[in-house]
């Protein structure tokens, strides 16, 4: 059985500062080793499960962050972008099960380190008229190639808006939100023991059912998404896109025929962001 385990920075055990997500500071230096060690505890659980092939996507920042002398030898890992699929680069290996280590609340959410995407670019997602965040986002791309959400790790906020999305999937929450900057968390080791049961449970259970064997994918469906922007010059710079289409001041809508459309287009618009930086 093969995993794909996607890693983010936010959700981790021990990280609730925004210095501790970006690079150039000991802080950083600090948060990116639980990140790692977060995503070993998931990879060992996994084979110790029964997994027979586990694939690591660095989806923080640059793609960039992960010390990969520090993963287990048995584990393929993916870095840098840009690449096709982003934060679910991997599901070309035709997974049967996703992994979502690390993940966070979505904007304007009370959760700690809360966005979706690019705190910088974007205030709101919204698909089909409900709000997503990133999770949601990578479910349904991860749905559209037959992976299963199988496990999911982050704050209590991150849980609870997530969960109704994927209600057989196993949650370990490693801390409570205070804020968007503040809560009460287990400490980095406390986390990681409760990742790699997690995560051993989730495979065994897969491969007990049996599902998995007869998985397929989701069939592509239309979507409109609607992304709300920080500011009004944003929307002015997105509105250039083919395709999208400006409905407000901090607004524009874009039809998407598949999951995969969707997430690409606004992987593509936040990259695109920077030219306003």
């Amino acid at each position: 059985m093969k995993v794909l385990i996607s890693v983010d920075i936010e959700g981790i055990g021990g990280v609730f500062s925004v210095q501790q997500t970006r690079a150039g500071n000991p802080e950083y230096e600090r948060a990116r080793r639980w990140m790692t060690l977060e995503a070993n505890a998931a990879v060992e659980g996994a084979f110790d499960g029964g997994a027979s092939e586990v694939w690591v996507n660095d989806s923080h920042g640059g793609y960039n962050n992960l010390l990969i002398d520090e993963l287990d030898a048995r584990t393929r890992v993916i870095l840098g972008k840009p690449r096709t699929l982003g934060m679910m680069a991997g599901l070309e290996q035709a997974p049967a099960l996703v992994f979502m280590i690390g993940y966070h609340a979505m904007a304007k959410s009370r959760g700690m380190l809360a966005h979706t995407i690019n705190s910088f670019a974007f205030a709101r997602v919204l698909v089909d008229g409900v709000e997503i965040g990133e999770a949601g986002l990578c479910g349904a791309l991860a749905q559209e190639y037959g992976a299963s959400v199988a496990l999911l790790s982050g704050d209590d906020v991150f849980e609870r808006e997530t969960q109704p999305a994927f209600p057989e999937a196993k949650f370990v929450v490693v801390k409570r939100a205070g804020g968007q900057a503040s809560g009460d968390m287990l400490t980095p080791a406390a986390s990681r023991e409760r990742i790699r049961e997690a995560a051993r449970e989730a495979v065994a259970q897969a491969a007990r059912d049996g599902a998995w064997r007869d998985r397929g994918c989701a069939p592509p469906r239309e979507r409109v998404c609607e992304l709300h922007t920080q500011t009004s010059a944003l929307a002015d710079l997105f509105a250039q896109w083919p395709g999208v289409e400006r409905v407000a001041g901090c607004a524009i809508r874009f039809v998407a025929p598949t999951a995969e459309h969707l997430v690409r287009t606004l992987n593509s618009l936040s990259a695109m962001s920077a030219v306003l930086r």
